[in-house]
C-alpha cells in the first residue's frame, strides 16, 4: 500500500512538471488553453498549438525518458559495483559516447542527427566492453572494473580535449553543446527511437531485480545462494550500457541523474530492487524534466542545458555522499 502511494505521488509530481513544462517558457501558454489543447479542443490558436505540440511536448517526453533510463542504469551500476558512488560513467559509457560523438562532429563538422546518435551509442558500447575485458582475470571484480573504468574515462577525456583543441572552432562549439547535455532539439522521432531501445532492456532489468538484490550482497554470498555471478554481472553491464548509451546518444552527457535517483529511491522505497527500479525511474524522470524546465526559465530567453543544471544539483550531493562515507554513514 505504501509503495503504491509512493509511486502515485511521484507520478502526480511528474504530471505537474509535465504541465508546467508545456505551459511555461519564452512564450507562456495559459493553463486554460493548455487544458483545452490536451482535451482535444479546437478553439486554440495555431501558434499556441505549434509551441506546445511541436516544440515542448517532444522535449518533455524525451527528457522524461532520458531521466528514467539514466536512473535505471545508475541503479544497476550501484548494485553490481556495490559502491554507492558508482554510476554508469564508471563503466566508461559517458567517456566512450563523448569520444564517438566528438570524432564525428569534428571530422564531418555537420553530421546528420542519426549518425551523431549512432556514434555516441557505439562509442559507449565499445568502451564499456573494453572496461569489462580489461578487468577480466579469470573473472571480474567490482574494484577492478571501477579502477579500469576510471582510467579509461581519463583517457577518453584526454582524447576529447585533444579533439577540442585541434578541431574546427564551429564544430567544437557544437560538440561542447552536445557534451553539456540537453534535450533542446527533441522530436517525436527521437522519442519513438529511444522508447523502442529502452522497452526490452528495461523490462529485462525489472525481471532480474532479484539478481540485483543477490549480487549487491557480494560475490561470495551470491554464489552460495546459487547465482552465476559472472554471467549475471556481464548481463547487467550489457543492460546498463544499452540503457545508458541509448539515453546519452540522444541527449548528450546529463550527469549525476544516475547517482541521485537511485539513492533517493532507496531512501523512499527500501533496499529491494523490484521497488527501487520503478521509483528510481520516476525520480529520474522528475529530475531531468525539472532540470530542463529550470534551464529554460532561469536566464530566459537564453537556455541552460539540463546537464549543467543536474551537475549543479548533483555535485553537492556527491560531496555529501563522500562525507557520509568518511563518517561511517554511507
Amino acid at each position: 500500500m505504501r509503495f503504491s502511494i509512493l509511486c502515485l505521488t511521484l507520478a502526480l509530481l511528474l504530471a505537474a512538471l509535465f504541465a508546467a513544462s508545456l505551459a511555461l517558457g519564452d512564450v507562456p501558454v495559459s493553463w486554460r488553453a493548455l487544458a483545452a489543447m490536451l482535451g482535444g479542443g479546437s478553439d486554440v490558436s495555431p501558434d499556441a498549438r505549434m509551441i506546445v505540440v511541436d516544440l515542448r511536448l517532444p522535449r518533455v517526453l524525451l527528457g522524461a525518458l532520458v531521466g528514467m533510463a539514466l536512473a535505471i542504469a545508475g541503479t544497476i551500476s550501484i548494485a553490481i559495483m556495490r559502491n554507492p558512488l558508482a554510476e554508469p560513467g564508471v563503466l566508461g559509457i559517458n567517456g566512450g559516447a563523448a569520444v564517438g560523438a566528438m570524432v564525428v562532429i569534428v571530422v564531418l563538422r555537420d553530421p546528420p542527427v542519426f549518425l551523431l546518435q549512432a556514434s555516441g551509442f557505439f562509442g559507449a558500447l565499445a568502451l564499456a566492453a573494453a572496461v569489462y575485458l580489461l578487468s577480466w582475470r579469470g573473472g571480474t571484480a567490482s574494484l577492478r572494473i571501477v579502477l579500469i573504468g576510471v582510467g579509461l574515462s581519463a583517457l577518453t577525456g584526454a582524447v576529447t580535449s585533444l579533439l577540442a583543441a585541434t578541431g574546427d572552432l564551429a564544430a567544437v562549439q557544437r560538440a561542447m553543446i552536445w557534451l553539456a547535455g540537453s534535450v533542446y532539439d527533441a522530436s517525436l522521432l527521437k522519442v519513438e527511437r529511444l522508447l523502442s531501445w529502452l522497452i526490452l532492456p528495461a523490462a529485462l532489468t525489472l525481471a532480474l531485480a532479484r539478481e540485483l538484490d543477490l549480487i549487491a550482497f557480494g560475490d561470495g554470498t551470491a554464489k552460495s545462494l546459487g547465482q552465476p555471478v559472472e554471467r549475471v554481472r556481464a548481463l547487467m553491464i550489457l543492460l546498463c550500457t544499452v540503457i545508458s548509451g541509448a539515453a546519452v546518444a540522444v541527449s548528450g552527457l546529463i550527469g549525476f541523474v544516475g547517482l541521485l535517483a537511485p539513492h533517493i529511491a532507496r531512501r523512499l522505497a527500501g533496499p529491494v530492487h523490484l521497488r527501487i527500479l520503478p521509483v528510481a525511474a520516476l525520480v529520474g524522470a522528475c529530475l531531468v524534466t525539472a532540470a530542463d524546465l529550470l534551464g529554460r526559465l532561469v536566464i530566459a530567453p537564453a537556455q541552460v542545458p539540463a546537464g549543467i543544471v543536474t551537475g549543479l544539483l548533483g555535485a553537492p550531493f556527491f560531496i555529501y555522499l563522500l562525507w557520509g562515507r568518511r563518517h561511517g554513514r554511507g
